[in-house]
């Protein structure tokens, strides 16, 4: 393996890098395709490989910052466009590509949470947000227009909150007085609707964000409709790699991939 330890040492250092490179094989070099650009640190590790190219999409436009940096480092191998993982096929398609490696890195990047002002966190006092970008709706919007069943679906499904409709139920009547903009407010309504577990060591309000971000960014048809489209992409003997951390996206995940994948008997 190539040595990465100036890598490493990036702000924006991705996880399981050893294990995403030992699979996806730079060191044969190819073109490569990272969903999920972010800090940049899949794409910096992959172009320290020569013969190697990497098209980076990320729909968080404040990524370009890093990306534009990295351009000027690869001129001729890497390209960066905001776009959104169903998106995916208007890079390669257009270019009439197919890839040796497809990454997807799902999740919120450490910079898009450290980011106070995008209401990511539940520690952060500004304005309900939560978007990664090109969103059509905002938390804000999530919060203060949905219903009570449309909420608890929210809470329970994406977030496997076991008190959602008690969190749900708190929002509207909330709401009924004057609406929920910040994340304070949101906060203070999910602390006041849940039961003391002082062996939790996860904040309390940990799921329900989740839950809240993951519609507002519609991620998992986004993931579904990325993944569908990644198999079209890849040429004969190519790979998806997907990094994962919530259980529901791992079993649409393990799903896909049991049934999709060309080795299945």
């Amino acid at each position: 393996m190539k040595d990465i330890s100036s890598i490493k040492n990036l702000v924006h250092y991705p996880v399981m890098l050893d294990q995403v490179l030992k699979i996806c094989s730079p060191h044969n070099g190819g073109l490569f395709v990272d969903c999920t650009f972010g800090g940049g640190g899949y794409s910096n590790a992959i172009l320290s490989f020569p013969n190697t190219k990497v098209i980076a999409i990320d729909r968080d436009i404040n990524t370009k910052v890093y990306a534009d940096n990295l351009k000027n480092n690869f001129k001729n191998r890497f390209t960066f466009h905001n776009l959104k993982f169903s998106e995916i096929s208007k890079v390669l398609y257009k270019n009439k590509k197919k890839a040796d490696c497809i990454i997807f890195d799902l999740g919120l990047s450490s910079f898009q949470i450290s980011n106070l002002k995008r209401g990511f966190s539940f520690k952060s006092k500004n304005k309900l947000d939560m978007c990664m970008g090109l969103n059509s709706t905002t938390a804000l919007d999530v919060i203060n227009n949905l219903s009570l069943k449309t909420l608890s679906d929210i809470l329970r499904v994406f977030g496997e909150e076991k008190e959602f409709y008690y969190i749900a139920k708190n929002i509207i009547n909330q709401r009924k007085d004057k609406p929920i903009t910040t994340v304070t407010d949101l906060t203070k309504i999910i602390k006041k609707s849940k039961r003391r577990d002082l062996g939790k060591k996860i904040n309390i309000s940990t799921k329900s964000f989740q839950a809240i971000r993951i519609f507002v960014n519609k991620e998992i048809s986004e993931l579904i409709y990325g993944l569908v489209e990644a198999t079209k992409l890849l040429k004969s003997g190519g790979k998806i790699i997907v990094v994962s951390f919530h259980s529901l996206e791992d079993k649409i995940v393990k799903f896909f991939f049991t049934n999709f994948s060309s080795n299945k008997p």
